[in-house]
């Protein structure tokens, strides 16, 4: 008789690793656990200021349109100041350009908290301070994606790449239940505030990371101008038979569809005519489904089957928030919710995984600083265009438009499968 097959991702008998075990062994790298701890303290923070910025935004003008130029003004920098970032992180110290951007960062916080306690703010400052975060985050991006391979060794960076997804969504699952608490007994602008004392943590965390000599970026003397350098990563990008692909199967997803969380605000005033908290649990739920699709990544090693899991969860975005527009009742669309947010983290998961994998180690900065254009910058691009037209056909019609689209990007793709898992997994991985 044969033995019983091996599950993919654990090794026989004695030397099996468990889930725990897996995420347990990225962890006992010292520079990332530090990282984990003060980035998670910090995520709380940053979700607390989404919820606040958007309900501010839906107080001040109970505008679709305005949501949708405040989510434009957070994420699309990005696009303009991503590939620059990028080609910095390949150049200088990655970790001083997150140190940097992290105080820029808190100082926008406390700026944004001053205004609102003082009852000085205004759509104008609000849009211009998320503008500025914008930007500050577009430069810092690349070196937070790029900086991760350089805290776990390779075998870790699958598990360290979930963590990191696990962390995130766990702030959206606090973040927004402490920003509906503090909105309701203390107003905006104490959640503003606590996003800013929150930076403390991740700053201190920066500052106890020892990167080894050979993971700093040598300096050359006759490189290319920053711009050649994008230049470069671009082309890079787009003839690779797998990572082109999948990033614009990510960028369609990303304008059409990802968008509805940055609309939250809209559907949960005025479609299921709920307060601050109904926005804080609806927020809550998504990363409650991350959570559980960030665990069950964490699980698995090694890159076979990731490619397929990229395409189906994405797939499982689109028609759950199908589902959600579809549904009407407050307690439906949050079941749907659950299951985009699993399908938001499975999608983003593998996706960085992939390319951090599959690319040359010279062009990660660069071709990272892509997948945080598209990241950041579709759903800017995508929240612009369906809160305006939500405007004039309301929000569910205007967001069911956006999910058939990402539908039918998915069907696209799929025919071009099986090139993109030969050239994102190759053998032995």
């Amino acid at each position: 008789m044969h033995p019983p097959p091996v599950p993919r991702g654990r090794l026989p008998g004695r030397f099996a690793i468990s889930s725990i075990g897996l995420i347990f062994r990225a962890l006992r790298n010292p520079n990332y656990a530090v990282y984990v701890a003060g980035n998670s303290v910090s995520l709380v923070g940053t979700w607390m200021q989404r919820i606040g910025v958007g309900w501010l935004t839906w107080e001040l003008t109970q505008s679709g349109t305005w949501l949708g130029l405040v989510a434009f003004a957070d994420l699309f920098p990005s696009v303009f100041f991503g590939p620059l970032g990028g080609a910095i992180a390949d150049r200088f110290d990655r970790l001083r350009i997150i140190l940097t951007s992290q105080i820029l960062a808190m100082l926008q916080a406390a700026t944004l908290f001053v205004l609102t306690a003082t009852d000085v703010i205004n759509m104008t400052l609000l849009f211009i301070l998320v503008l500025i975060n914008g930007v500050v985050i577009g430069f810092n991006q690349p070196s937070r994606l790029a900086i991760i391979s350089s805290l776990v060794p390779r075998q870790d960076l699958s598990t360290a790449v979930a963590i990191n997804s696990i962390v995130f969504n766990l702030a959206r699952f606090v973040g927004p239940a402490l920003a509906g608490a503090l909105i309701v007994s203390g107003g905006t602008g104490a959640v503003f505030g606590a996003n800013a004392v929150t930076f403390l943590a991740f700053l201190l965390a920066l500052t106890r990371i020892r990167l080894p000599k050979a993971e700093k970026p040598e300096k050359v003397e006759h490189r290319r101008s920053i711009l050649g350098d994008v230049a470069d990563g671009i082309r890079y990008t787009a003839r690779h038979p797998g990572v082109g692909p999948l990033l614009l199967l990510l960028s369609i997803n990303s304008i059409t569809v990802r968008p509805f969380v940055e609309l939250l605000p809209g559907f949960a005033a005025d479609v299921f005519e709920r307060g601050a908290d109904g926005l804080a649990l609806m927020t809550s739920v998504i990363g409650g489904g991350a959570i559980v699709a960030g665990i069950w990544l964490a699980r698995r090693e090694g890159m076979r089957g990731l490619t397929m899991i990229t395409m189906w969860s994405t797939l499982l975005i689109s028609i759950s928030t199908l589902a959600f527009v579809a549904s009407g009742r407050f307690e439906l669309g949050l079941a749907c919710l659950a299951v985009s947010g699993m399908g938001l983290v499975a999608s983003g998961v593998t996706t960085q995984t992939l390319v951090q994998t599959a690319v040359d180690q010279r062009m990660r900065g660069r071709v990272l600083s892509l997948y945080g254009i598209i990241f950041r910058g579709g759903p800017a691009a995508g929240a612009l265009a369906i809160g305006t037209l939500s405007d004039a056909i309301g929000l569910q019609l205007a967001m069911g438009i956006g999910a058939v689209t990402g539908i039918v990007a998915w069907l696209w793709a799929w025919r071009r499968r099986g090139v993109m898992v030969a050239s994102l997994e190759p053998p032995g991985s």
